[in-house]
């Protein structure tokens, strides 16, 4: 049998490792498969749309709980270790540090490189706003901010969720968090539809947010950054974003780095005027790599906790 805070720590060895690869079936891409397709068979049942969003978000979670349950409790009977296995490659995938560093720094080189063009395209990739009119200075703050939310969604929670529920717990993560990130937009389409998994994200987020959170300024302050001006800009601004949890991170990061994240952005096609978190200051690419610094520090600390934690349990 293997512990699990050691199952944890080998799926993360395995994220640093490998990453996400494209052509693997990743089951993060099979779920968001499953609530597109879940998307209109609800629309086409009920006639609320808010209520085909609710009946999209609980049968993906039967769905998801059932899948990776069952095989588990299968293997429990005949394979213990086979368990184990199981358990460690699906918080493997879960965890998506490696590929958000490695999409970040791929912008950052765009930048390095003068390829305006290649840069709008490579943040598009992590970021869901329209990138084709964005400046150097956008496209960075785009990148800034994607890795700030990443510190909480991309590891911290689903490890949070992974001691709190083993694999099925990270993985209902996931599934929450997928169905915020394709339908939890304010717009015609999704505005009622995305109600409940944008709500349900909020949820699950509240207190792995807010654990994040402090220590963002703790690895500022061993990074030789901005520490207490983190804490401040947090305590300030954290409220100054359309989601309850986003703006935490963000605006911590905002503070530790000495730039300003938010403001306006375009999204199918309409621009949105968003509310800034910190003192103004131009975001550049150097940003990019003090952010990716600050971000796995902030997630060996919070990761370090979290595991030390289930000792004491």
């Amino acid at each position: 049998m293997i512990p699990l805070p050691l199952q944890i720590i080998i799926a993360l060895g395995l994220d640093q490792l490998l990453g996400d690869p494209r052509w693997f079936p990743h089951p993060v891409r099979l779920i968001g498969w499953l609530q597109l397709r879940l998307e209109y068979v609800s629309r086409a049942l009920l006639p609320s749309a808010k209520l085909a969003g609710v009946m999209t978000t609980l049968v993906t979670l039967v769905v998801v709980a059932c899948v990776v349950g069952l095989p588990l409790l299968v293997l429990n009977q005949f394979s213990p270790l086979g368990r184990d296995c199981l358990a460690i490659f699906l918080f493997y995938t879960c965890f998506a540090g490696r590929d958000l560093d490695r999409h970040a720094r791929k912008v950052e080189l765009a930048l390095d490189g003068a390829d305006l063009q290649l840069a709008r395209q490579r943040v598009g990739m992590i970021v869901g706003r329209d990138t084709t009119s964005l400046d150097e200075q956008g496209v960075a703050r785009a990148t800034v901010e994607s890795v700030a939310e990443s510190l909480v969604d991309g590891v911290t929670a689903p490890i949070f969720y992974a001691v709190l529920a083993g694999p099925v717990g990270a993985m209902l993560y996931k599934a929450i968090n997928t169905g915020d990130s394709m339908f939890g937009y304010k717009n015609e389409r999704y505005g009622e539809f995305g109600w409940a998994p944008a709500r349900l994200d909020d949820l699950v987020n509240y207190i792995p947010a807010r654990l994040t959170s402090l220590f963002v300024p703790v690895a500022a302050f061993f990074l030789g950054l901005r520490a207490k001006k983190s804490w401040q800009i947090m305590m300030r601004d954290h409220c100054n974003h359309a989601s309850p949890n986003s703006g935490l991170p963000e605006s911590a990061m905002a503070g530790a780095l000495g730039v300003q994240l938010g403001g306006p952005a375009v999204y199918f096609g309409e621009e949105l005027d968003k509310p800034t978190m910190g003192d103004p200051g131009p975001v550049t690419p150097h940003h990019i790599k003090q952010a990716l610094s600050l971000m796995w520090l902030t997630m060996l600390l919070v990761t370090t906790i979290i595991l030390l934690a289930t000792f004491l349990d």
